[in-house]
């Protein structure tokens, strides 16, 4: 059986651990950090529904045959998808601008207040 002294010594290590993780939480601010991660993928879903639904669309009419995702280099016996990683490449553009554009007003919100 433990002796009372490593019980207390147990004890005291969960307090000080606990008070350490409290202070790393708001010392670092890992609410909000969750906060816009959340916030973040729900934008990244946004702006990729629009891609995929409003912008895509005109692409393809512009584009030679129309279903430009599914171009493929062939490498032997296996295929390179260059419309799948043109299709991200797009998205990531319009993800990064409409980060940028919201960013850039929330400066100058802030910016503003003071």
């Amino acid at each position: 059986m433990w002796g009372m002294e490593k019980k207390k010594a147990v004890v005291e290590k969960v307090k000080a651990n606990k008070k350490e993780f409290v202070e790393f939480l708001t010392k670092y601010n890992v609410l909000q950090l969750a906060v816009g991660v959340v916030l973040g993928t729900a934008v990244k879903d946004l702006v990729s529904s629009i891609a995929d639904n409003l912008i895509m669309p005109v692409v393809g009419l512009v584009t030679p045959g129309g279903s430009w995702r599914e171009w493929n280099i062939p490498l032997g016996s296996s295929q390179f998808g260059i419309g799948q990683l043109l299709s991200s490449f797009l998205d990531f553009v319009i993800v990064a601008g409409v980060i940028f554009v919201v960013v850039k007003k929330i400066l100058k919100i802030e910016v503003d207040k003071k």
